[in-house]
């Protein structure tokens, strides 16, 4: 500790009195003199800094962590192009799997402490000098989030989304159009590699062709008991704060019920055999995974909309259900902080995609009975029968918001007839869906996707409404046999009262014509101004 804190004076030393090394030769004569501070003086300190990271215990690497970012935040103004690049050669050897330690309990704990610290250091290092930074770190920056979300560490995956959504949402003003297509292309690489696919596929040993007995609890009691406790809210609140934005992020995370570290695997035979124990490590994996494709999808709903913004917004829509005035326009303050406006359409329809890919990989679990039983069977997720509910319902909520905002915004109206189209497939499917659903508790889950659905066709113009209409009509009438909520109701009552004035079904109510009176006259009244 005493020697980090003599480093530090020394950073101090080399700051006041850069003129000094350069004016010293000696052996240095064949390096620039505007390089002599940096080889002679900056290099040293924070190279002696990484081998104390790398080297001794986790309180004293955890000082000497800090007090290294600390000199790059201070005088960092200072540093040229190419010493930025010799110096993150160093800090990545802190992730260096060559480097980390081979005892696994020593592994995880440098994954969860250190390399979890050094993530959000780096990344706020990176926000601080963006300028100079952009160029030099920036594929280096996602490759190692890449490398975050690949480890068998839950706590690291979690910090390798959350840091990609800080560096996103604090520099995305400034990013270039090849900036963007590198943060998208990152966000699709980790949504393809780490859908659990295996979740799908696992047999218990010797009993692939054998099929899955319920046992003597009745499958909608399962259902009903997982359902319920499905609630997730993937942000850890024991995160590092770095900034406002993270701070309005993890307000909306929760641990999660796929927590490796929740107890999930407790094995109350200390004697497992190697082949339950492959089996519970595969488990581990395949929960990390689900951790991260839930991360991802609140990571982009974060980016495009700002974080909060959609839970505003589902407030807002069951309130204005409550109050019988779902035409009215729901006010968000935040809706135009997001990065929205900086993405282009094909870069939105890329995210689009992935979190299509997500949303139906988890409608095909959650529709396996027999598979949820089977991995329930085996220990897998604990006392309920896991399933992936919030995954199946968060990506379509961010689906539907991305389409809509395209939708209604003039300057993209060169993608409507794409964007109309994914919105009627997607919409028809996902109606076509809920009517298949047998549990109840499933079907309350997707009671707030029903209303965003809803709220936004009714916001829409007569002629794309009737689009809609006439692909959903006998499907919405379907709905009407299961026990909804009043503002449900009240929605669609709402719906099929509009379907019987654009369709001239029926006329408006004297009440009804004189309030759309009202609001042609304003419009134009607006127009004239």
């Amino acid at each position: 500790m005493e020697a980090i804190r003599l480093i530090r004076h020394c950073a101090k030393y080399v700051s006041d009195r850069p003129q000094a090394f350069k004016d010293y030769t000696s052996d240095d004569m064949n390096v620039a003199p505007e390089d002599r501070v940096w080889v002679r003086g900056w290099f040293p300190i924070l190279f002696e800094l990484s081998c104390i990271i790398n080297r001794c215990k986790l309180d004293v690497r955890t000082r000497g962590l800090t007090v290294m970012f600390e000199i790059m935040k201070t005088y960092g103004h200072t540093y040229e192009k190419h010493w930025w690049q010799d110096l993150f050669r160093i800090v990545f050897r802190i992730f260096d799997n060559m480097k980390l330690p081979e005892q696994q309990t020593e592994k995880a704990e440098w994954m969860t402490t250190t390399c979890n610290h050094a993530l959000y250091a780096i990344c706020d290092v990176f926000t601080q000098y963006f300028e100079a930074l952009n160029n030099v770190l920036l594929d280096e920056i996602f490759s190692q989030l890449y490398w975050c979300v690949q480890q068998d560490n839950e706590q690291l995956a979690r910090s390798g989304t959350n840091c990609l959504e800080n560096v996103v949402i604090l520099n995305g003003e400034k990013f270039t159009l090849e900036i963007w297509d590198k943060t998208c292309n990152c966000m699709l690489d980790i949504f393809k590699t780490t859908i659990p696919h295996a979740l799908l596929t696992w047999r218990p040993a010797g009993t692939e062709s054998e099929p899955v007995l319920q046992g003597d609890v009745p499958d909608k009691q399962l259902d009903s008991l997982s359902q319920k406790s499905v609630e997730l809210h993937v942000r850890s609140e024991d995160q590092q704060s770095i900034s406002s934005v993270e701070k309005i992020s993890l307000e909306n995370r929760r641990p999660s019920q796929f927590s490796v570290g929740s107890g999930v695997y407790e094995e109350t035979n200390k004697s497992r055999t190697p082949a339950k124990v492959q089996e519970q490590k595969l488990f581990a994996a395949l929960l990390i995974k689900c951790v991260v494709q839930l991360e991802l999808i609140q990571t982009i709903d974060n980016i495009v909309f700002f974080p909060a913004t959609s839970k505003k917004e589902d407030a807002e829509n069951l309130a204005a259900a409550q109050r019988d005035t779902v035409d009215a326009e729901v006010h968000i303050e935040t809706q135009d902080q997001g990065m929205y406006h900086y993405l282009t359409s094909q870069q939105l329809f890329k995210l689009l995609d992935c979190l299509q890919e997500s949303h139906r990989f988890a409608k095909a679990f959650n529709s396996s009975n027999e598979q949820r039983t089977a991995l329930w069977k085996a220990g897998f997720k604990g006392k309920s029968k896991p399933n992936l509910l919030k995954q199946e319902t968060s990506s379509l909520a961010c689906i539907l918001r991305i389409l809509f905002r395209m939708y209604t915004d003039n300057n993209r109206s060169d993608a409507w007839e794409e964007v109309q189209q994914r919105l009627l497939n997607v919409c028809r499917d996902a109606i076509s869906y809920f009517l298949t659903l047998t549990s109840e508790s499933h079907r309350e889950a997707w009671t707030s996707l029903l209303l965003l659905f809803l709220t936004k066709v009714l916001k829409i113009s007569d002629d794309r409404f009737k689009a809609h209409a006439s692909r959903y009509y006998p499907l919405l009438c379907e709905i009407m046999q299961f026990d909804l909520i009043p503002e449900l109701r009240a929605v669609l009552r709402k719906f099929y009262l509009r379907i019987g004035n654009v369709f001239k079904i029926s006329q408006p109510s004297e009440q009804e014509q004189g309030a759309e009176n009202t609001e042609h006259s304003l419009k134009a009244l607006t127009l004239e101004v």
